[in-house]
């Protein structure tokens, strides 16, 4: 990561999964979905306008605690860069894999520009598909 390098600045802080029951629900209601350094899970919300939400978990088996926060660091750290890709009206869950500590940034925000955009389109075709049995 460039130290120099300013972004703009868009925060993820409003729009966390924060209680164990939203990811359980989200768990419940999605199937999980692989990319190269990370699994996914994306789950409609309730509420079709609400704002996207988004859930990062770093479980133990990623190593000390000391390098999960790292990993969760550069996770919302690219995740911030591209807030704007999220899904609306959905629930996303990211599951990184132990090689994200070890990634180069740039191909970590390429990796996550990709879950995103995917995640988006998947978000968009349940939509559609739910509209379409409604008209039935």
């Amino acid at each position: 990561m460039e130290p120099n390098v300013r972004i703009p600045s868009q925060s993820i802080a409003g729009s966390r999964l924060r209680k164990h029951a939203d990811y359980q629900r989200a768990y419940a209601a999605s199937r999980k979905k692989q990319s190269a350094s990370m699994s996914w899970f994306l789950a409609p919300q309730t509420d079709k306008d609400a704002a996207p939400r988004v859930g990062l978990t770093a479980g133990k088996v990623l190593g000390k605690a000391h390098e999960r926060n790292r990993i969760k660091r550069r996770m919302r750290e690219a995740l911030r860069r591209h807030v704007e890709l999220l899904p609306l009206g959905c629930d996303l869950i990211l599951h990184p894999r132990r090689s994200v500590l070890d990634l180069d940034f740039p191909k970590l925000e390429a990796e996550m520009v990709r879950v995103l955009t995917q995640a988006r389109a998947d978000a968009a075709r349940a939509r559609s598909a739910t509209s379409n049995r409604a008209r039935i």
